[in-house]
Parts: C-alpha cells; structure tokens; sequence
C-alpha cells in the first residue's frame, strides 16, 4: 500500500522508521519529513496543518492509509477531511480529538465514565482561578487548555508561581487562544507514566507503557518541555497496576462510544501512580514524543498492519509483539530550550552514533542544507538504544549521544538512570 505521513519531528521519523519496514508498505510519502525521514521516505513540502493541501496529496498520489503524527491537524478535522474523500486515516477524527485539544473537555470525559483524575476547575478569570488555588492549599497545577505543544502546563508548589501562570494565561496570553481557558487541578503525588492504546472505534489493542522526563533538567528541575527522554519497559512497575492503567483506558474508550464519540487511532493517557491507585493526568490523541521513539523500536511485530487496522476497524484481527529487550532514547535539545533557540548549527557525528549496536537517531528537528544536516527546532535528535536491560539500554544511548556534536548542544544526564538502579534492585531480590 502507498502510505502517507503527516508531521516532520523525531515522532514522525519513528515512525517512519517502523513502517518502512513493513512488507505492506509499498511506497513512504511524509509532509512535511525532515532530513531524517528524507532516508526514508519521499518528502513533500505540505505543513502538517494544511489540510486541503493534504487531502490533495494524498489523492494526487493514490495513497491507501495516512498517518497523522501531530495533534493539531487531528484537532483541526484532517482526519474528517480525509474520511470524506473515502480514504482511510490512522487518527481521530475533530471530535475524538478534543480529548486532547480541550482539557475541560477531557474531564467532562473522565466524569461520564468515572475515571479517577485530580480534582479539578476550569476558568476563564483570574479571581476565581486564584480563589480555586487558595482552596487546593497553594499547590495546584496549572493548565492551558488548548494545545500549547507541550508547554503549557505548570506544576505550582505555592501560591505566588500558580498565580503567576494563571496570568501568563489569562493576562498575558502567553499561549494564546489556548489559554483563554486554563484548568486548575490538585498537585497528585507519585510516579508518572504513560499508556499508549491503539483503537478502531469498538476493538482496543494495548501497546505498552513508558514514563518519559519533562522537565529540561536533571533531577526534573526547570520549566515542562516537549519532552526530553524516555524508557520503555517498566522494571518496576507491579503488573496489578499496569492492568488498572489499561482498564482505565478501556473505561475512557467505552465512555466515549457512549458519548457518541467513537475513537480510531492511538491513545495516550498520562497516569500519576498514586496512593490509591492511577489516575489519570491527561489524553493525547497521538503517539508521544519521545515515547514514540522507544515504542517503535521494541516492536516486533507489523506497524504498517497495526495501523492500517486501526484505520479500517480490524484490529480484532491484528497481534502486537514486543521485543523483551528495553529501550531508552535521549533527546539532544538546541541551546536555550525551551526558551528562545538558535537555529541553524551543523550536526555532526550522526553516523558514527548509529553505527553503534543498538542504537537509532531519529531527527526532530533537523534541516537538510547541501550536503550539511544542521538544527532546525528546538528538540534536536532523539538518539535511542536498544539493550538486554535498562542499564544496558542507557549506557548505549548515552554513548551514541557522545559521538554528536552541535553548538550549545543540551541534554538530561539522567534520562531513566533510577529506573536503572530499581531494576538492578529487583533482581537482586530475584536472586
């Protein structure tokens, strides 16, 4: 089948990547791609959020399955745009997507089927916003509630930073129209981590789960970014409480359908390990990014089938496998990020990182000019290994990422390094 890939960032090179690798696939279009993907794919010059230009291409093209990759096309319709002209498409159509682009709406979501969540308001106006934090006791989360590419999220451990993110939305607007609204939610406590659940609109096939680091710094300090590293699998994580995760993500895809709200495509639910058990922090409704670039790598079987399955209600059908190996991938970021960012810098050394066993660099955000790759975003390259077990998997990331160079490169060094010791720790006990 001819496949088409809409996005250009280390999400989209992964998968790129997996499907290049199907025997299903006969021919790769990405729009836009970027210097990576351009390996893999032919590379048509259509932003991610030109829908009719899309549309277009793919019929221009014949294509027989697109795959979206970020959230603001789905959010935006292209899905129904490309359901329209009979043509079939991995993503949620406008509706479903709102799980992702309204953060209200999502609770109202979590509501219907009760499913555990922080409790949470949503405003509009800075008083009664700022009167909701007194309420919670100073902590609060504070969330934009339209898409803000990962940013606009901010954890308050008092009063005075809750309020000052509540007026960089509602005074400022910093993030634009997607703060005119913000969510105010309860700090939870615990561990972090994210599920990923592929969907045709009745049948829902469970991927795995990662926990990536937001944060732009070790020891998660430093304002939310897009995304700076990821593991999959969880050593640590007790199977009791995986099954309450996937039960949960059943329970949110069967609330929709009640809702009158179908669901085909992927999935992501943020859990927050609590206490009393997970509860759910928010929806995507895309792959993550970088989790997307452990995911793909562990998968053994057919991600072409995976998803073309999903796109035409067969999923039933379809087994997923996984490799037993694990997988950790670590983002190499520009210089300033997730502030203001050069551009512009040339990359070196990306070959001789994935010469090393195990090892994949997929290109975020990255720019062909002559026969020069430089950096074009503010999340570079997200260079994943593959490895018998955490630690292995890290210390080969760590590795690949030591032979790349570029100016004012930025990067966590401790991308799943507790992760590591906990494993190391549970076999011990093992023993």
């Amino acid at each position: 089948m001819n496949v088409l890939l809409v996005g250009g960032g280390g999400r989209e090179h992964a998968l790129a990547w997996g499907l290049a690798r199907s025997p299903l696939v006969d021919r790769l279009i990405a729009a836009p791609g970027n210097a990576g993907i351009a390996a893999l794919a032919a590379c048509a010059p259509v932003p991610a959020t030109d829908v009719g230009g899309l549309v277009a291409l793919a019929e221009d093209e014949a294509i027989d399955l697109v795959v979206v990759g970020p959230e603001v096309p789905l959010v935006m319709g292209l899905a129904d745009a490309l359901r329209a002209h009979a043509i079939a498409v991995f993503g949620p159509d406008a509706a479903a997507a709102r799980i992702e682009g309204s953060k209200a709406w999502a609770k109202e979501v979590m509501a219907a089927g009760g499913i555990p969540t922080a409790r949470a308001g949503s405003f509009t106006e800075l008083g009664p916003a700022l009167a909701f934090v007194d309420e919670l006791g100073g902590r609060a989360v504070v969330k934009a509630d339209g898409l803000a590419a990962g940013k606009g999220v901010t954890v308050a451990g008092d009063r005075g930073t809750a309020a000052a993110a509540l007026r960089a939305c509602l005074q400022d607007s910093a993030f634009g129209e997607a703060g005119t609204t913000v969510l105010v939610e309860e700090r939870l406590e615990g561990p972090e981590v994210s599920a990923f659940a592929c969907s045709d609109g009745s049948t829902m096939v469970p991927l795995a789960l990662c926990q990536d680091f937001k944060r732009i710094g070790d020891g998660d300090r430093g304002p939310n970014t897009g995304g700076m590293g990821a593991y999959s699998p969880l050593p640590w994580l007790d199977p009791q409480l995986e099954a309450r995760c996937w039960e949960l993500c059943e329970r949110t895809l069967a609330t929709m359908r009640a809702m009158g709200v179908p669901y085909r495509g992927v999935l992501y639910a943020g859990f927050m390990l609590t206490d009393d058990g997970p509860k759910v922090l928010e929806y995507n409704c895309r792959f993550g990014d970088p989790e997307t670039e452990v995911l793909i790598p562990r998968l053994t079987s057919d991600l072409g089938e995976l998803l073309f399955a999903a796109a035409t209600g067969s999923l039933a059908e379809v087994k997923v496998s996984w490799t037993p190996e694990a997988a950790v991938t670590v983002v190499l970021a520009s210089g300033g990020y997730p502030g203001a960012y050069a551009t512009g810098a040339g990359i070196e050394g990306l070959a001789a990182a994935a010469a090393l066993e195990g090892a994949q660099v997929f290109h975020a955000g990255t720019q062909e000019l002559g026969d020069r790759v430089v950096t074009a975003g503010g999340r570079v390259l997200a260079v994943s290994a593959l490895g018998a077990t955490v630690a292995e998997a890290r210390a080969r990331a760590y590795q690949a990422c030591s032979k790349i160079t570029f100016e004012a490169v930025t990067l966590r060094t401790d991308i799943a390094e507790l992760a590591a010791r906990m494993e190391s720790a549970v076999t011990e006990l093992g023993e």
